[in-house]
């Protein structure tokens, strides 16, 4: 029961990720511009009247307020309660039951820590209007979650032996292959929550240059507004072109360092099927990614690239455990 519970957890999860990724995507973030409930309400429904003259103050709902993003963003709000009373179950089980699970409840209470730190970035994603750098912990945040609830649940799994000749020898290869996908995930959350996956317009070059002009200083300073400067000034768009071309160089690495190693777990004995799916898993990455460029950002294909970032993860969270299991042949 508890195995099927902390899986039932990792898909919980993963939806939720999808789905606030879905409510950035589709500018619904500050649908309800208060926390927890919206406009002091506990539904969209009982804060019509509210989001009425919000509406007409921004003059229509081609704005961040309307009743169809209020209820995107509350239906997020909502499922993310659910994942915490999940999470907390799981918590609690793992201590009453730690003998029986012959394992420490010390993971699952740092999953129940980081849902509550989660809680915090999602209050201070709406109060502090949208700053980039508490939207893109919010997204880590949620990924980190995943990752840690993933295993977790591999801990509850019988698992088939590797040779430990085999395993001593990609270790370090496949720890650098996990923090290099996590690198690329916190520079694709910095393009979204600045806006900048449009910077460039083109592939594979951007505005017609391999090296276009651009603003790193700007692009990368943490502590500012969304759209500004540290300093209070407009954002320019080098600097949100920097940023975009970034996460390209990034992706091309990430393509190159990922791929090479999928290919080398392929070749290895009772690692085939991680390596396929690590593959095939990065290469529908890398085209969500360029048909995100050359669709114009269709809502279904950013989604589906947000999705894949997780589900990368989640496959490299998944490698790492196999090499790093105490087993015997």
């Amino acid at each position: 029961m508890f195995r099927k519970l902390v899986w039932f957890a990792v898909i919980y999860t993963f939806v939720v990720v999808v789905v606030g990724a879905y409510v950035r995507l589709a500018d619904a973030g500050l649908g309800c511009p208060d926390w927890p409930g919206c406009y002091g309400e506990l539904t969209p429904h009982h804060a019509q009247d509210d989001i009425a003259r919000a509406v007409a103050e921004q003059g229509g709902t081609h704005g961040p307020v309307s009743l169809g993003k209020a209820w995107k963003e509350m239906f997020h709000r909502y499922i993310a309660g659910g994942l915490g009373l999940v999470i907390l179950a799981i918590t609690v089980t793992a201590w009453l039951r730690r003998r029986e699970l012959q394992q420490s409840p010390l993971l699952a209470t740092g999953v129940l820590a980081l849902v509550l730190l989660q809680a915090a970035l999602g209050m201070w994603t709406v109060t502090l209007l949208l700053k980039p750098v508490i939207v893109t912990l919010h997204l880590l945040g949620g990924l980190a979650l995943l990752a840690l609830l993933t295993l977790l649940a591999l801990r509850q799994q019988a698992l088939p032996a590797i040779a430990p000749a085999i395993t001593s020898r990609l270790r370090p290869w496949a720890v650098l292959a996990l923090l290099v996908v996590i690198a690329q995930i916190a520079l694709g959350g910095w393009v979204s929550t600045n806006y900048a996956a449009l910077a460039c317009v083109d592939f594979p070059t951007c505005h017609n240059e391999w090296l276009p002009q651009m603003d790193f200083r700007h692009g990368f300073q943490l502590v500012r507004e969304l759209g500004m400067t540290a300093a209070g000034t407009h954002l320019s768009y080098d600097a949100i072109t920097a940023i975009h071309w970034t996460h390209r160089v990034g992706a091309l690495v990430t393509l190159l360092y990922v791929g090479g190693f999928a290919l080398w777990l392929m070749r290895s004995p009772g690692l085939f099927r991680h390596g396929f799916a690590l593959l095939c898993v990065l290469l529908a990455q890398v085209s969500l990614g360029i048909a995100n460029v050359l669709g114009g950002l269709p809502l279904p294909v950013a989604a589906g690239h947000n999705a894949g970032a997780a589900i990368l993860l989640v496959v490299m969270v998944v490698i790492n455990f196999a090499l790093h299991s105490k087993r015997t042949p």
